[in-house]
């Protein structure tokens, strides 16, 4: 079954067969393997992408298939416009935000209403077959507000954060793509499983503490304090975040290697950039606890 949450998947993994992308692409450069772990050449039921003319001719002589100019499938450039124009939606919707509205509780109401926006139309393109570039830029949009707003009430406490939060962002993306392609991170379908437990857990313990916090039951946010539990928290959270982004880098390099069509491109944006506004907001946090009250 697949499945189609960008949240506790990604696109090309889930396959009928489990996770039939891992193990298959080349990780650090290396040669595909043949055609039957391959997600986008591999004929059959359920598989979106058995007839692209490409793959299959390509993996006969061992190695990645190469995507000639005009044969409509995914390239690295395709991946990079992408990311940009949905990135760029959220800076210019952050930068929108914050110029326009002031800090006060009308602009935290209007926040809080973009992100539940933003949260519900990710979750419609996340249980959509195809890519909707429309959808995932205002979801763009509407986290762009968000995050311009909540950035703002960060600043005007801890003056700075919201830029050691962008370079703190940039650092752990970095590292981790530095890590992913010198091969020190295999992703492989137990690798994806534990991580994935790992997460459901965190998120479950977290929707529960947030319970807690709103029935009063746990004071000062709980495991969301600005102490060092908090603290702790956030941490694992922006290893979580890296975790995700592992998987994503994984999805684009199996994309490319395997004819994945363009509109793939428009999926392996939505999914770095829900990824990096994770860790952002979380680094977020992070600087903020560290910085203390002052």
């Amino acid at each position: 079954m697949r499945s189609s949450n960008p949240v506790f998947s990604r696109r090309g993994f889930s396959r009928d067969n489990g996770y039939a992308g891992f193990n298959t692409a080349p990780q650090a450069g290396g040669a595909a393997v043949g055609t039957q772990g391959n997600p986008y050449a591999q004929p059959g039921a359920g598989n979106p992408y058995a007839q692209n003319p490409y793959a299959q001719q390509d993996l006969q002589y061992g190695a990645p298939p190469q995507a000639p100019a005009g044969t409509g499938r995914m390239t690295m450039d395709d991946v990079v416009m992408r990311s940009a124009m949905t990135l760029g939606t959220v800076v210019v919707g952050a930068v929108l935000a914050w110029a326009v509205l002031p800090v006060s509780s009308s602009s935290f109401g209007l926040a809080i209403g973009a992100a539940l926006i933003a949260f519900v139309l990710a979750m419609v393109q996340s249980f959509k077959r195809k890519a909707s570039p429309a959808l995932i830029l205002s979801y763009a949009a509407f986290e762009g507000v968000f995050l311009g707003v909540f950035s703002e009430m960060f600043n005007s406490r801890w003056s700075g954060a919201p830029f050691q939060a962008v370079l703190g962002t940039m650092a752990v993306s970095g590292a981790t793509l530095l890590i992913y392609k010198a091969g020190w991170i295999r992703v492989t379908a137990r690798y994806a499983r534990i991580g994935m437990a790992i997460a459901i857990a965190f998120l479950l313990v977290m929707a529960v503490n947030l319970l807690l916090v709103a029935f009063g039951v746990a004071e000062d946010g709980g495991l969301r304090s600005m102490g060092p539990l908090g603290a702790i928290v956030g941490i694992i959270a922006i290893v979580l975040g890296a975790f995700f982004l592992t998987l994503d880098f994984k999805q684009i390099e199996d994309g490319i290697a395997y004819g994945a069509p363009r509109s793939e491109s428009w999926l392996a944006a939505f999914g770095l950039t829900m990824t990096l506004v994770w860790i952002y907001i979380e680094m977020l946090r992070l600087v903020a606890i560290f910085s203390g009250d002052d």
